[in-house]
């Protein structure tokens, strides 16, 4: 793209970058999946999962480090973006559970 210089007057030629985009990275998300032996409750892309172990609530959010956890009885919380660009909550409830984080993937296995 050109423009001209307003101190000087000479036309210059200026580097543009493209707008920000206003949805989210691949690396902005987490591949959720919660499932039982019987039943998958939600397999897809979230921006957070929030649960509850024994020592209280906790959130895991992309790039969160490998992790793994037994789950207490609590609303299994996944936060997701709609197709419309709008944040909405997937709640679940659950009696108890096991999470494992890695890699931006989060598994909770639900009923073991």
């Amino acid at each position: 793209m050109k423009r001209q210089d307003a101190s000087t007057g000479e036309i210059v030629e200026v580097k543009t970058t493209a707008p920000a985009s206003k949805t989210p990275k691949q690396s902005e998300f987490l591949q959720v999946k919660v499932y039982s032996p019987f039943k998958v409750y939600f397999n897809d892309r979230a921006l957070s999962i929030s649960a509850e172990n024994d020592t209280g609530p906790f959130d895991i959010l992309p790039k969160h480090h490998n992790f793994m956890s037994l789950l207490n009885a609590c609303d299994l919380i996944v936060r997701l973006r709609a197709r419309d660009g709008k944040d909405k909550e997937q709640k679940i409830r659950i009696s108890r559970g096991i999470m494992h984080v890695r890699q931006d993937q989060v598994t909770v296995f639900l009923d073991v």
